[in-house]
C-alpha cells in the first residue's frame, strides 16, 4: 500500500490529474505525510486526493500557495544568490534528492543526510546516496567554458580547462569525508545550525589530479605560505554587508600531501552537480568543509586567510575559567556507527549480528568494541585491511537468550590512541560531536 501511494504522490501521475505537487514532508515520528499541491481544479484535486482518503483521514486546507514554497523556505523568502555562476533550480535539487531517499534536512539551500541503512556493508556510497551539504545554491557551471584561475605568488599563472585536467596524471582514492557539524541535533542544550543527526557521513572513491602536480606546474613563489580555494557558490551571509564567496584556505606545507585531489570524477562517474561539478578539492581526513566545491581558483598567499568559513565558522568555541578558547575544526574526530541493527529494530533471540563503520582523521582505527545491555566491552572484528583515509567496516556477533529492549554502544580507538568519549563536549557551533554511539534493539 506504501509504494502504490507513493507512485500515485509521483510528479507525472500527479499531473494526469492537473496536479502539481510542490513539496512533501513526513514529521519524525509521526504517521503523518504533508504536501502543498497546486490544482487549477478543485474537484480533480479532490479526486487525486482519493487514494489517501482511502487508507487514512484526510484534511485539505485551503491557500493561496506559490511555486517551490517549500524550496523557497516560503512565500515572502527571496531566492538565496548563487555567487557568480546561474544555479539549478532549487525545487528540482530537493525533489531529485527525496526521491534518492536522502534525509532533507533543509531544502534551500539544499542539505540532505545519508539514511544509516545505506551505509550497511561499509562499502563506497552510491552517488545518489551520498550526504549533500550546501551553504548556498548550487552552481550549474558550463564544462565548455570551465577554467581553473591559478595564481596570486606564483611564477607562471594557469588556466586550465577540464580537458587540461582530465589530461594531467591522475590518481584515485577512497575518502570519507563528514561534515563537521555531524551529530549536532545530539548535543544539549540544542545549538543553532544545521539539525544534523548521524547521517552527515559517506564515503566515495575519488579521482583526480594531485593537487602538488598543479602546484608545481604553477612554480610556487618563496613568499607563498598559504593557499586560497575558491568555489563558484557564494551569497549573503549575516555579518556581511555583501556577498561572499564559499573559500577555504590550508597552509602550504599542508597541501604538499600527495593525496589532495582536484578530484573530477566520483565513483567513476563524472561529479555530480551537488557534489561540485565538474571539479572539487578532496582533502582526506579532514572534516568535509576544507574540500571545496566547485572549485575555480586557487590563489598563493604570504598570510593567512581571514575569510568567513574559515575564520568565523568551524571552530570549536568553548568558555573555560571566564575566557573564551578557539581551536579550528580540522581532523575528523574518532567515531563508530552502528548501522546494524537499527534503531528499534526488531530481531529474534539467538545470534545477532552488530555491525557498523569506523573512521578518524588522525589515523587508522586500530580497535571497535561494543558493550551489550549495559555489560563490559567486546572487541569487535575489523573486516578487512586497516584503511587510512577511509571508513573501516566491523562487525560482532552476539548470543541473546532474553526477550526485551537491549541497548547496544560501539565506541572506536584509533592508531594515535584516541577513543571516543561518553559525552561530546559541547561547543557554542555544535562541531566535532563523536559521542559514543548507543541503539536500542527489541529481542523478540
Amino acid at each position: 500500500m506504501g509504494a502504490m501511494l507513493l507512485n500515485h504522490l509521483s510528479r507525472p501521475n500527479a499531473r494526469q490529474y492537473g496536479v502539481e505537487i510542490q513539496g512533501e514532508a513526513v514529521v519524525q515520528g509521526e504517521h503523518t505525510l504533508y504536501f502543498i499541491a497546486e490544482a487549477g481544479d478543485e474537484n480533480r484535486l479532490r479526486e487525486f486526493m482519493q487514494a489517501f482518503q482511502e487508507v487514512g483521514s484526510l484534511d485539505v486546507y485551503p491557500a493561496s500557495t506559490c511555486a517551490r514554497v517549500v524550496a523557497g523556505g516560503g512565500c515572502a523568502t527571496p531566492m538565496p544568490m548563487s555567487g557568480s555562476a546561474p544555479a539549478i533550480d532549487p525545487a528540482d535539487a530537493c525533489q531529485q534528492a527525496m526521491e534518492a531517499g536522502l534525509v532533507v534536512q533543509r531544502a534551500h539551500p539544499l542539505n540532505c543526510e545519508t539514511p544509516i541503512p545505506a551505509l550497511i556493508g561499509g562499502a563506497a556510497v552510491p552517488n545518489a546516496h551520498f550526504y549533500v551539504r550546501n551553504h548556498f545554491q548550487i552552481p550549474n557551471l558550463d564544462p565548455s567554458v570551465f577554467r581553473l584561475e591559478v595564481g596570486g605568488l606564483v611564477e607562471r599563472e594557469l588556466s586550465l580547462s577540464v580537458d587540461d585536467l582530465h589530461n594531467l596524471p591522475s590518481q584515485t582514492l577512497t575518502v570519507t569525508l563528514e561534515c563537521a557539524g555531524n551529530g549536532r541535533a545530539l548535543f544539549e542544550p540544542p545549538i543553532e545550525g544545521e539539525k544534523w543527526n548521524l547521517g552527515a557521513v559517506s564515503t566515495a572513491e575519488w579521482t583526480g589530479v594531485p593537487l602538488m602536480e598543479v602546484l608545481d606546474r604553477a612554480g610556487v613563489r618563496p613568499s607563498g605560505r598559504e593557499v586560497l580555494f575558491r568555489g563558484a557558490d557564494g551569497g549573503t551571509v549575516a555579518g556581511h554587508s555583501g556577498p561572499v564567496c564559499f573559500e577555504r584556505s590550508l597552509r602550504l606545507d599542508q597541501c604538499r600531501d600527495a593525496d589532495l585531489l582536484l578530484a573530477y570524477a566520483m565513483n567513476g562517474e563524472p561529479l555530480p552537480l551537488q557534489h561540485g561539478y565538474p571539479l572539487r578539492l578532496v582533502v582526506p581526513d579532514w572534516y568535509a568543509v576544507a574540500s571545496v566545491k566547485w572549485l575555480t581558483g586557487i590563489e598563493l598567499l604570504d598570510r593567512p586567510f581571514r575569510g568567513h568559513y574559515q575564520h568565523d565558522k568551524y571552530w570549536y568555541e568553548w568558555e573555560r575559567d571566564g575566557e573564551p578558547v578557539r581551536e579550528p575544526a580540522t581532523l575528523q574526530r574518532v567515531r563508530a556507527l552502528i548501522t546494524e541493527p537499527a534503531p528499534e529494530h526488531q530481531t529474534p533471540r539467538g545470534d545477532v549480528a552488530i555491525r557498523g563503520v569506523a573512521w578518524s582523521g588522525a589515523a587508522a582505527i586500530d580497535r571497535v568494541e561494543v558493550s551489550v545491555g549495559g555489560g563490559g566491552w567486546q572487541q569487535a572484528r575489523l573486516v578487512g585491511e586497516r584503511r587510512r583515509h577511509s571508513w573501516q567496516p566491523w562487525e560482532l556477533i552476539i548470543s541473546v537468550l532474553e526477550p526485551g529492549m537491549l541497548t547496544v554502544q560501539a565506541r572506536a580507538t584509533d592508531l594515535a590512541g584516541r577513543t571516543q568519549p561518553e559525552r561530546a563536549e559541547w561547543n557554542r557551533l555544535g562541531y566535532g560531536n563523536n559521542a559514543i554511539h548507543q541503539v536500542e534493539v527489541r529481542i523478540l
